[in-house]
């Protein structure tokens, strides 16, 4: 069990949270203005999961799959308030890592910065993975793992830019996929109206016709979830680029409150669109659903530009995701919990060590995807959200310890404060649990194979934990000898 490190003297906020204590993060430089960090947070999680993974939800819901994304998007919401809550009464880089150091103990900030790194290295293979899948949409002779490899070395030189060059990059990346998404509501909406390419209207039956609403009823729903939660992840990205905004204090409630529905929006609009325009057991996921049913429709063209926009929210997410890696492994180092060197940081600001240290593992999807093109985005997808589940847990545990370490009657004070807390906490953790036992009852063994390596994983950490600290006692043991024999 993590322990609790023992409380510290309250003031009117938490005490010994400021910045004095980890002085060394101040080499990263504030240059992320709103948009950017709104367009972060939207690159991380409009991508693979809606794009490609909407196949995987449509088959286990069916156009009920509406109400998966909107369950979703209340706790993913409510995870998020609860990290923006901490994130705007002390904004640092390495966001509920550090907090979980701080508030809870440095086991806690240990487990929670490597198994967020951890998430988004599962992450960044899911987005690798597919990429030649939709490169092979004009290359069909192209090896998947060559596509996979070329864009990790492009991405990999963009992340050791300047933040503020990251963002821009990342900026009018996800734009083109979030303006791509409204272009393709509205398209939808007009075939579904008035018909288009020798297709008369298709009206909206479909979301009926085929089995019912929820052919597979609730428990299609729920199951439904399992890929809609792991389209959501990336949303806490937020949480991350907090020690580089300009002024966090305004930025980051802005950012949670407006990309949240932001999300649920193009999520929502999307799969309408999807499910409306074509029988949902007529989805297969060998392509994106996007591109299948505009190819189907026979529009000329639409569906190679948006073959070209999934292949861009796939860049983009995987963008996000090795950003998120490197300040991850920045903060880390700076805690004492990982090897110093990955707190250098290079002549832009850029924490470059930790960067080449995450691409470098994240070859592992180049080596999966050349083994099983076919399975590596369900398995490292699964894998991926047990280490998501894990995260906002402990987010909104931290959350709580945060609170209780609050001088009396300063709660009220916070400026931006999570709704209905501590009832919230524990609807999100509950819900968790019956995700984490639905997959395991699903007979699908990506799914199980997952939930068996999340308390593996955990038992690592652990024991990483306590090698970490048996070693830092044993480097410092000479020291303090040395200077407890010294008679001055």
């Amino acid at each position: 069990m993590l322990g609790v490190s023992q409380p510290q003297s309250p003031t009117s906020t938490v005490a010994g949270s400021g910045d004095q204590e980890h002085p060394p993060q101040a080499a990263l430089r504030r240059g992320l203005h709103n948009r950017h960090i709104q367009l972060i947070a939207l690159g991380g999680a409009i991508g693979t999961g809606l794009f490609y993974g909407a196949a995987d939800s449509i088959g286990a819901a069916g156009p009920a799959v509406i109400i998966s994304y909107l369950v979703g998007g209340v706790i993913i919401y409510l995870v998020m308030r609860a990290l923006g809550e901490m994130s705007v009464d002390n904004p640092i880089s390495g966001a509920f890592s550090q907090y979980a150091h701080d508030y809870w103990g440095d086991l806690a900030g240990f487990v929670s910065g490597w198994n967020y790194w951890f998430n988004y290295i599962a992450v960044s293979m899911a987005e690798l993975s597919v990429v030649g899948i939709y490169i092979n949409y004009w290359f069909p002779a192209m090896p998947q793992w060559a596509s996979a490899a070329a864009m990790l070395l492009v991405i990999t030189i963009v992340n050791l830019l300047q933040v503020r060059a990251f963002g821009e990059f990342e900026f009018w990346f996800a734009i083109i996929k979030v303006v791509a998404i409204c272009a393709m509501i509205a398209l939808g909406l007009w075939i579904m109206a008035f018909g288009a390419g020798g297709t008369p209207a298709t009206g909206v039956s479909n979301l009926w016709s085929h089995g019912g609403f929820a052919p597979h009823g609730l428990h299609g729903i729920m199951t439904g979830l399992v890929v809609v939660m792991f389209s959501f992840g990336g949303v806490e990205l937020i949480g991350i680029t907090a020690g580089e905004a300009e002024d966090p204090q305004r930025t980051i409630p802005r950012a949670i409150n407006q990309v949240v529905y932001r999300i649920l929006i193009f999520y929502i609009g999307a799969v309408f669109v999807i499910v409306s325009l074509t029988p949902w057991n007529r989805i297969d996921g060998k392509a994106s659903p996007f591109v299948q049913i505009f190819d189907r429709v026979g529009i000329p063209g639409a569906a190679a530009i948006l073959n070209a926009v999934v292949l861009t929210a796939a860049i983009s997410a995987y963008n996000s995701g090795l950003y998120s890696n490197g300040r991850m492994l920045f903060s880390l180092a700076h805690q004492g919990n990982a090897p110093r060197v990955l707190g250098r940081v290079n002549r832009q600001g850029s924490p470059w060590v930790g960067v080449i240290a995450s691409s470098v593992v994240t070859t592992a999807a180049v080596v999966l995807t050349a083994v099983l093109p076919s399975q590596a985005f369900e398995y490292v997808m699964s894998i991926a959200l047990i280490a998501a589940f894990i995260n906002w847990g402990m987010v909104v545990i931290t959350q709580m310890l945060f609170r209780h370490r609050l001088a009396p009657g300063s709660a009220a004070a916070l400026r931006f404060r999570m709704p209905g807390a501590p009832c919230t906490n524990w609807i999100v953790l509950a819900f968790m649990a019956v995700i984490v036992v639905l997959m395991v009852l699903s007979g699908n063994p990506a799914y199980q194979v997952a939930v068996g390596i999340g308390p593996v994983w955990l038992t690592i950490l652990i024991i990483g934990w306590a090698l970490s600290r048996f070693a830092r006692r044993r480097h410092s043991s000479p020291v303090q000898n040395q200077g407890e024999a010294d008679p001055r």
